[in-house]
């Protein structure tokens, strides 16, 4: 929508005859000598769209920005996009403010292995029979201490299984923020940087992109170059969902020349174009594949029957992982690995001997605070903002500090509050429910189904009835004319000013 919207701006600004527009998904000779072969007009429906989404924009920040400022006698701003990221901060501290911690118990066995090779695999007390109607938590540490101290038991079940672990999908701007944040500790901005000298120097594909698949020749050829290092390749070549309301205008961020290794002029560039190329070697390598064992093991606990549950996996094939182990892109990649747990295979009706037992003791935790990837995260999943727009989204709120990092998280700012409060239940534009509806609209006007007047002025309507609401809630009118009066540097002026002169 955007490439369109400049389309149509350099045919209206160099006063073009036939114009003709040329649009192509990747860069690369084929698609762009076939886009060549095929011109057409300008879509004005997407120009609408593009417009209609710049325009809602200034709606939102031109017209509500003086009326809030005026309120809290200070110069605050409003925007479509950044005061739904200031409430999602702002209401993930309020969370973590309420939040009371639950202490409750667990209880865990050590064992010896049957085969006296090593010992210490270990089984989980299941704890949900024995919690009340109601109950989320066991918050009796007596019963706790009564199963650690349990030793004999009996194995009920064994059951061998696979599990399979995909490798992530290429990098779309999102991913690439976020895997950058987490692997590399950059923020979206310094990526965003970074990845545009890189994309100038021709190292990687166009930056800017919600698509996580790529180009047939780009397939191709990173399929040719895994098979050159006998890597081992996927059978069919792979290919991703995108997000809900993607657009993919472009595909997935990539090496421009899979076979260079190191690109870039500087370590840093150096470190995100590995990261890159990691990435897309690994989207077409197989599953990596672990043998899994589960076993069940009981024993009479207060005469109730106590079940224990023991989990074990073996890597059995590397798959993609020979690249890499972890998808950066996931904040807690440690948390998600599983811990090695030498499980031997026994047979229903054996006995085993625990040889220690511990009580575990744990604390409900409150939702952590967003990193500046994780709120990217957030963001793109309630369709707020678009891949261009992350970075600079995270960049505004905090240059008007209405948010700060503290070792990495986002606080709110008293600045941030007050914006959120004097926004919320006044203006429907902070509710996170509107932007997507609002992205609908957008799409339908993209999509001819819906004129661009009719939902740009029925936006503009619903505003100005807001604001309207907004002024006679909070505000002051003029004793002598009736309109709104404005905070001036230390009084307030009259809105109906030359004609009307007064002041309070």
């Amino acid at each position: 929508r955007e490439g369109e919207a400049i389309a149509w701006h350099l045919q209206d600004a160099l006063k073009l005859k036939d114009a003709r527009r040329v649009t192509y998904a990747e860069i690369t000779e084929k698609a762009i000598k076939a886009a060549l072969d095929a011109p057409r007009s300008i879509d004005m429906a997407l120009v609408a769209a593009q417009e209609g989404r710049r325009v809602l924009d200034r709606f939102c920040g031109y017209m509500v920005s003086g009326p809030l400022s005026n309120v809290a006698g200070e110069k605050l701003s409003a925007g479509r996009v950044q005061s739904p990221a200031v409430r999602l901060v702002v209401e993930r501290e309020r969370e973590i403010q309420d939040f009371r911690s639950t202490t409750h118990y667990g209880a865990e066995l050590t064992f010896e292995n049957v085969d006296n090779i090593t010992d210490g695999w270990k089984a989980a007390w299941q704890v949900s029979p024995w919690l009340e109607s109601g109950q989320e938590y066991l918050l009796d540490k007596t019963l706790a201490e009564k199963a650690a101290a349990l030793r004999s038991l009996e194995v009920l079940d064994c059951k061998e299984s696979e599990s399979r672990s995909a490798p992530p999908a290429p990098f779309t701007t999102s991913s690439l923020q976020q895997a950058s944040s987490n692997a590399l500790k950059f923020t979206p901005k310094q990526t965003m940087q970074l990845a545009q000298k890189l994309y100038e120097g021709g190292h990687i594909t166009y930056i800017r992109t919600d698509s996580p698949n790529l180009s047939q020749d780009a397939v191709e050829a990173i399929r040719a170059f895994c098979e050159g290092q006998s890597w081992p390749l996927v059978e069919k070549p792979r290919t991703w969902k995108s997000n809900e309301g993607a657009q993919e205008a472009h595909e997935a961020i990539r090496p421009t020349h899979i076979e260079v290794e190191d690109a870039g002029e500087t370590t840093d560039e150096i470190a995100l174009y590995r990261l890159i190329r990691l990435r897309s070697l690994a989207s077409q390598l197989e599953d990596a594949v672990y043998a899994v064992r589960v076993l069940q093991l009981a024993t009479d606990l207060d005469g109730k029957q106590a079940f224990f549950e023991a989990k074990g996996r073996t890597l059995l094939s590397q798959g993609w992982k020979i690249l890499t182990a972890d998808d950066a892109a996931t904040e807690d990649a440690e948390e998600a690995t599983e811990p090695e747990n030498p499980v031997p295979a026994m047979k229903p009706g054996t006995k085993a001997t625990a040889l220690t037992g511990t009580v575990l003791t744990k604390k409900t935790k409150p939702a952590a605070r967003f990193t500046e990837a994780s709120l990217v995260r957030e963001l793109e999943k309630r369709g707020i903002g678009r891949p261009s727009t992350y970075a600079a989204i995270l960049d505004t709120i905090m240059a008007r500090s209405y948010v700060k990092t503290e070792k990495r998280f986002l606080m709110p700012t008293p600045l941030g509050v007050m914006v959120v409060d004097g926004l919320c239940g006044n203006f429907s534009f902070v509710d996170y429910e509107f932007t997507r509806t609002m992205e609908q609209a957008l799409d339908d006007i993209a999509a001819g189904k819906a004129d661009y007047r009719t939902v740009i002025s029925e936006a503009h309507a619903h505003l100005e009835r807001e604001l309207q609401a907004f002024t006679k809630v909070t505000g002051r009118t003029c004793p002598k004319c009736g309109k709104p009066m404005v905070h001036r540097v230390k009084k307030r002026g009259c809105t109906g000013w030359p004609d009307c002169k007064e002041t309070l």
